[in-house]
């Protein structure tokens, strides 16, 4: 299947705001980020069931559904943004019309839980999508610089990226050397899990898989870790990228407990491939924006990641 890539957003398009997961407790929270697209000269339209609330659900899985649906079909909408994360978006999986996804290729972002969407349109589409900030939680605020720039660079520009720069504090570290090039495939640790062995897994032969959590303890870490090994998963890959793991070190001191840089070291070392952590992505406000999807290249040596062509048309 042909990759299909979005259209490039430019100022004046108009940009869908969507919630397919958990509910913002702060509702003022998109009045903010949207007020922040609207500044940057782009129209907003907020879909109709964005407020509402079911649970730990942005409404009903149908109303979720009917706003994805709405915006893909609206012919005047470029880019889709989520408001946020939490949890709902593998409830939609079987009930969402791919073939409109194909039909009318469009910018989508967010991450969180958003990642199992993203993976099922890459498996079901062959579109790219975008691991990327979202209006309620980066855009509803005071904007990373480094979030921000490489942002709008990866959604607007149709001329690749190159090998990308961190500061200092962002340098990421080299946990098995080596080069290697794939396709971008990942997000969220534990959505990732939450797909495997369905219909909407992508092939994850020759990918480069990346990976971030938060709120998980370092034995869970290693639990999703090994199920990705036992998978095959970590066997097909190409090489792996380690993002932000935010607030995932041992909670009880008294316990005795592994370090996430013995886990990946570890799985690291058994896999034998190029293997990066800590770059700068997953719940955190400075996170590079990550096309899913794309062609890219990791040399594990050198510690560079490079996107080896341009996510937009």
């Amino acid at each position: 299947m042909q990759v299909r890539k979005p259209a490039r957003l430019q100022k004046g398009d108009l940009i869908g705001i969507i919630s397919p997961a958990s509910p913002i407790a702060d509702t003022s929270r998109i009045d903010r980020g949207v007020r922040y697209l609207e500044r940057l000269g782009y129209e907003v339209v907020v879909g109709s069931n964005v407020q509402k609330t079911r649970g730990y659900l942005a409404g009903t899985d149908n109303e979720r559904l009917d706003d994805l649906h709405a915006m893909f079909s609206d012919k005047r909408v470029r880019a889709i943004i989520c408001v946020r994360g939490g949890y709902g978006t593998p409830r939609l999986l079987p009930l969402v019309n791919y073939r409109l996804i194909a039909q009318n290729p469009k910018i989508l972002v967010g991450f969180s839980d958003i990642t199992a969407l993203q993976l099922a349109i890459w498996k079901k589409c062959r579109l790219i999508t975008f691991h990327g900030p979202m209006l309620g939680v980066d855009m509803a605020e005071e904007f990373d610089p480094f979030t921000e720039e490489m942002f709008w660079r990866s959604v607007t520009s149709p001329k690749k990226i190159g090998t990308l720069t961190f500061d200092a504090v962002s340098q990421p570290t080299a946990i098995h050397a080596g080069k290697s090039k794939g396709r971008l495939l990942g997000g969220n640790l534990s959505l990732i899990i939450s797909i495997l062995g369905t219909p909407y897994q992508p092939d994850f032969a020759g990918s480069i898989l990346f990976m971030e959590e938060t709120a998980e303890e370092p034995y869970r870490i290693d639990r999703m870790i090994t199920q990705l090994r036992n998978a095959r998963v970590l066997k097909k890959t190409n090489a792996i990228l380690a993002g932000q793991f935010l607030d995932c070190a041992q909670k009880d001191p008294h316990k005795p407990s592994l370090s996430l840089e013995e886990i990946f070291s570890e799985f690291g070392g058994i896999v034998g491939k190029p293997f990066l952590m800590n770059l700068p992505f997953g719940h955190q406000k400075k996170k590079m924006t990550i096309p899913v999807g794309l062609a890219a290249g990791v040399d594990a040596s050198a510690r560079t990641l490079a996107y080896l062509e341009s996510a937009v048309r």
